[in-house]
């Protein structure tokens, strides 16, 4: 019978290569309930603009009507600001300022379920960009069984701030509601 010789340095040298191998697997290895965190998501791709373009206006109004923020949609509004619609069934147009809008927005925001904004074509824009009328379609779902659609226009006067921030100055609702 052959007897077995005991050589340190060759069971040595395999523990090493079994614990360099086992820490390069377990480095390599990701955590799939644990994902990396996109850093690309912050700073200036974030979903709310600082305003200083036209289409950062409309970005932030559908923010605000879909995650019904009330800070955002009244940052969008001049001091000045005006609301109109036509009362159909009074055959008149009814206007308000900017704290009767406030108002009107926020009990939609609260009193709905979810609302989902859809920005179409801008039909007419004028050449400073301070008129614009431009298309959208409105979903208001105050529960499962009430649910109403709303299609139209805007028609919005806007105005640049001193440090260049677009806000709506006038706005003429021509929607089917």
């Amino acid at each position: 019978m052959k007897k077995k010789t005991f050589r340190a340095g060759a069971n040595l040298k395999v523990v090493f290569i079994n614990v360099f191998f086992g820490a390069i697997v377990l480095a390599g290895c990701v955590n799939p309930f644990a994902p990396k965190l996109d850093e690309s998501l912050g700073g200036d791709t974030g979903i709310i603009t600082d305003q200083k373009t036209v289409g950062g206006v409309f970005t932030n109004f559908q923010y605000a009507y879909s995650f019904k923020d009330t800070t955002i949609y009244g940052n969008l509004l001049a001091n000045d600001f005006s609301f109109t619609f036509r009362d159909y069934d009074l055959g008149v147009d009814v206007s308000w300022g900017r704290d009767e809008e406030m108002r009107v927005t926020n009990g939609l925001f609260s009193n709905s379920e979810r609302l989902d904004l859809i920005w179409n074509n801008i039909i007419s824009i004028n050449s400073d960009s301070t008129n614009i009328v431009r298309s959208f379609n409105l979903t208001i779902t105050f529960n499962p069984t009430d649910i109403i659609f709303v299609d139209g226009r805007v028609n919005i006067d806007l105005r640049k701030n001193e440090e260049g921030i677009w806000h709506i100055v006038n706005w003429i609702d021509q929607s089917n509601f």
